[in-house]
């Protein structure tokens, strides 16, 4: 039983005199073992940081005949690590052939080492340990005459978070506020803190010190070797490039919505159109989107042939002299530009052997004032009175459509835009390709203006009966 009460109290001192350091846990790093985790950031450093490494032995045969060797090879390290700002650069830059080494680099390989072969190893009192993200510090007990003086000994505002039966350690990653410092040279970064031991109390049985501590690790690693070529990777970079027009063509139905897919209308329904700018452009209160100029073509190329112009002089609906369904349509922003136009196909291009006609829209547009004039304006024509109307303003702007209207100042600000293309279907009700296709007339029982896309109609069926 005695035995018994004697190991738990040899339990309980072990664990108090271990946990006297894990107080200071929180700050720093805490293991198991101290001395195992000394040992493993020593290989650990001994492995990363490079060395000098001396060169390879060479063995020598001695002379058959007289017995004499030949003399020993001048040993030298195979790479040293010299500091950034003594380094030649030019000197290792690599050539083509060969050439001698200059006085300065034999010198800088060749010197001497300036250690004393002879001198004895002085035991530390105080190690460090320095990596590239902490600074570990021991001391040896046998350095204090007092048992609590690890309670005084400080790295920075640090205090010792470790201890075994020979050594206090404090060991500390570089991110915990202790007072580390650190410095950036050419050749070396720098981190430093100061070691300090402040005993309390009126007497002193040893002295307090501070000893400054500072690791040093160099900043950069050379190598050169002669003969060495780049070989440069080539490819192609992508960036997206602005659009050549700040305006969009989109082709829409009745309602107003826009038409993204593929669209296929029967010869002589009314087709429709909006130009705007970009959603996010800026926009000014005292503008308004002009058309100059529409034409359709077969082709996505604006300069192809045929073409056929349903907006001209200046924004004058031309087609409507041809038919009703092309005008110019009115909105809330005049910052927007809607229009119709009757489908219609390049008789020329059409063949027996051909269902559809595949056709394209192209505009010239700008900004101009609110206000039109004759060269910035929207005109439809009035079968009734035979004479042009502007959309919203004046129509003495568009007296002109009759002759040549004069163009703006600048053409800077005009841009060709197009749309996505669409389709026009030639088969006739029973199947057949209509070599000559003609409009299709309506029956004026049936129409409708409850159908959106035969509302434009109106103005064909009301002036049928006149002969233009």
């Amino acid at each position: 039983m005695e035995l018994t009460y004697a190991g738990l109290f040899l339990l309980l001192f072990c664990s108090a005199y271990s946990y006297q350091f894990r107080s200071g846990s929180g700050y720093g790093r805490f293991v198991q073992d101290p001395e195992l985790e000394w040992e493993r950031m020593e290989k650990v450093i001994g492995e990363e940081m490079p060395h000098e490494a001396p060169a390879p032995e060479t063995k020598f045969w001695r002379s058959a005949s007289g017995g004499s060797s030949i003399p020993e090879a001048k040993k030298v390290p195979e790479y040293v690590i010299v500091p950034a700002s003594k380094v030649q650069k030019e000197v290792f830059k690599p050539e083509k052939g060969a050439r001698p080494l200059p006085n300065s680099i034999k010198e800088m390989l060749l010197a001497a080492s300036a250690t004393t072969a002879g001198e004895a190893a002085k035991p530390k009192l105080v190690d460090i340990l320095c990596h590239v993200d902490r600074m570990y510090v021991r001391i040896k007990r046998e350095a204090f005459k007092t048992r609590e003086a690890y309670k005084y000994l400080k790295l920075g505002t640090c205090p010792v978070n470790q201890g075994n039966t020979a050594y206090y350690y404090l060991l500390y990653l570089l991110k915990t506020d202790c007072g580390f410092k650190k410095e950036n040279t050419v050749d070396y970064r720098y981190v430093s803190n100061m070691l300090h031991y402040k005993p309390p109390g009126p007497v002193l049985r040893e002295m307090p010190f501070d000893i400054p501590l500072q690791c040093k690790f160099p900043r950069f690693f050379h190598s050169f070797k002669v003969g060495l070529y780049p070989k440069l990777q080539g490819g192609t970079v992508f960036r997206a490039l602005q659009p050549k027009s700040s305006f969009t063509l989109t082709p829409q139905d009745a309602s107003g919505n826009e038409i993204t897919g593929a669209k296929t209308y029967i010869l002589g329904q009314p087709m429709y159109f909006e130009v705007k700018q970009p959603e996010g452009t800026a926009k000014s209160g005292d503008q308004r989107m002009y058309i100059n100029k529409c034409f359709t073509t077969a082709s996505k190329d604006s300069s192809s042939h045929p073409k056929y112009t349903v907006i001209d002089n200046q924004g004058c609906m031309v087609d409507g002299k041809v038919t009703g369904q092309s005008k110019f349509l009115s909105g809330s922003s005049k910052m927007v530009q809607k229009f119709s136009v009757g489908s219609l196909i390049f008789k020329n291009a059409v063949s027996t052997s051909s269902s559809s006609q595949q056709l394209y829209m192209h505009c010239e547009v700008l900004l101009g004032k609110l206000s039109p004039t004759q060269s910035s304006k929207a005109c439809n024509y009035d079968p009734a009175t035979k004479k042009w109307k502007e959309l919203y303003n004046d129509d003495s702007v568009c007296t002109c459509c009759e002759s040549t209207c004069s163009s703006p100042q600048t053409k800077a600000s005009r841009n060709i835009i197009s749309s996505h293309s669409w389709k026009i279907d030639l088969s006739s009700e029973d199947g057949y390709t209509e070599v000559d296709p003609r409009m299709k007339s309506l029956d004026t029982d049936t129409f409708s203006l409850e159908d959106p896309d035969l509302t434009e109609h109106e103005d064909f069926l009301k002036y049928w009966e006149h002969d233009y």
